[in-house]
């Protein structure tokens, strides 16, 4: 899969593929393997292997110029379709294929949300009903992609006016999920 990320505001091109048990993730030209666990719902271990410098094909056999091993947090930004991505002390906003909503006072401006999928993955859990009353914070739908669960929640007080996926569907990012009124 292929992806545009715009990471502090500066896009970059990022490739994942299996290889194995592992992602072969490659940004920018770079290349690396990376092993993914869940810690819990929003972190992540990773244990980063086989870096090569931009424009080396990183054959197999060649040796790996680092190993690094991360524990990243991620979370929905308050602009819908957007994570804040966290490792260490360091969190960066980042937004996959540059699909970012803009306009409105942010999230208590008045009129509908729009709830859409942050990456693309497959809706794990549909957490509410047409009709149905919501507060703000409260979960509305679970996307999983890349072996993480994301909870996706109402901005403001509202009421379910649409469902746009059901239970085991795939969505792109960017897909629209529910719109709240």
């Amino acid at each position: 899969m292929h992806y545009e990320v715009e990471v502090g505001g500066r896009r970059r091109q990022v490739t994942i593929a299996r290889e194995g048990d592992s992602l072969a993730v490659t940004l920018d030209g770079r290349r690396a393997l990376v092993d993914v666990a869940r810690i819990d719902g929003h972190t992540l271990s990773l244990i980063v292997s086989r870096v090569w410098s931009k424009g080396d094909t990183g054959a197999p056999g060649a040796e790996p110029a680092a190993v690094q091993v991360h524990e990243v947090e991620i979370f929905p930004d308050v602009a819908p379709g957007r994570l804040v991505v966290g490792i260490g002390a360091m969190a960066v906003a980042v937004g996959l294929d540059g699909r970012r909503r803009t306009g409105g006072d942010g999230p208590a401006a008045a009129g509908s949300q729009r709830v859409t999928a942050p990456m693309p993955g497959k809706v794990v859990r549909l957490l509410v009903k047409r009709g149905q009353a919501v507060q703000p914070r409260q979960p509305l739908v679970v996307v999983e992609a890349m072996k993480m669960e994301n909870e996706l929640r109402a901005e403001k007080a509202a009421t379910v006016s649409q469902i746009h996926v059901s239970e085991g569907a795939s969505v792109e990012a960017g897909a629209l999920l529910v719109v709240l009124e």
